[in-house]
């Protein structure tokens, strides 16, 4: 979604770089710049579809006089919105469909029973959702096949971790991580408050992640590394808008683990907070 700024040549080839490079989980959804970033990610992958595996999100449909959008979970809309996701994407099947938000007044099953026709009909390979409300992540691990939840964790907000983490751990059910630089407040960005942390300590924080082995890895390599370290955690998703923003991303992959004592120090300098809503 970092993508709309740049030419459709640098795009492309940041996404020949980091494929090169062994990345090969691509995020996208047809919300974002109204469909032109799945139609650019397409693009950039049809030569090579067999390396990647190819994501996208349904649910929030653009109004006919694009002002804006609006939340449609409703069977014969997902059902519809595939279609031009995979003409957008230059694909015959999308290997993770995902339900782009979701409350719990929505009709979970008529979404469910989409994305298990869409399965058996081999236009997805598997479903999720993006979703950070508990209430609304229990009724799909209770009630679906979903393979995966992608949802907002960081060093800033663990908020996951209070009973989110181990319930789709233990049901086998991978985590998609998504804002581990915490809006940049970890990395760059001057420090404010955030998710119930004081200005105070979000810039500690900060501290702390610059000057952590500061000679072997960047602050942004620290923060992706400790959301890559919680062993509920599959994938981090990071976006991407400069050439050495991916040069950065790639080395990560090199780097050594964290040291405990450094994970330790980490944790104790911004503890984990609560949901309070959609509990």
């Amino acid at each position: 979604m970092s993508l709309s700024t740049n030419t459709e040549a640098e795009s492309i080839g940041m996404i020949d770089r980091a494929i090169d490079s062994g990345i090969n989980y691509f995020d996208t959804a047809d919300l974002y710049d109204k469909g032109m970033n799945e139609m650019l990610l397409g693009k950039a992958v049809r030569t090579k579809r067999d390396k990647v595996i190819l994501a996208t999100k349904v649910g929030n449909q653009w109004r006919p006089d694009g002002s804006g959008w609006d939340w449609n979970p409703r069977k014969e809309y997902i059902l519809s919105a595939v279609e031009a996701s995979l003409k957008r994407l230059q694909t015959d099947h999308i290997d993770l469909y995902q339900l782009h938000g979701g409350t719990i007044d929505d009709p979970i099953n008529d979404v469910i029973d989409a994305f298990e026709l869409l399965q058996q009909q081999g236009k997805i390979r598997y479903y999720g959702i993006s979703s950070i409300r508990p209430n609304v992540i229990r009724e799909y691990v209770k009630r679906s096949n979903m393979v995966s939840v992608m949802m907002q964790y960081s060093l800033a907000d663990r908020r996951p971790e209070e009973t989110v983490l181990d319930l789709l751990k233990q049901n086998n059910i991978g985590v998609l991580s998504r804002g581990a630089l915490a809006q940049g407040l970890l990395v760059n960005k001057p420090a404010k408050e955030y998710l119930g942390h004081s200005q105070e300590a979000i810039a500690a924080a900060a501290q702390l992640i610059h000057g952590i082995e500061i000679t072997s890895r960047t602050a942004s390599q620290t923060s992706i590394q400790f959301v890559l370290q919680n062993d509920a955690i599959t994938s981090a998703i990071v976006g991407m808008r400069r050439l050495e923003q991916v040069v950065e991303i790639i080395a990560t992959l090199e780097k050594d683990p964290l040291a405990s004592k450094t994970m330790e120090e980490l944790r104790e300098i911004l503890p984990a907070k609560f949901y309070e809503l959609h509990r």
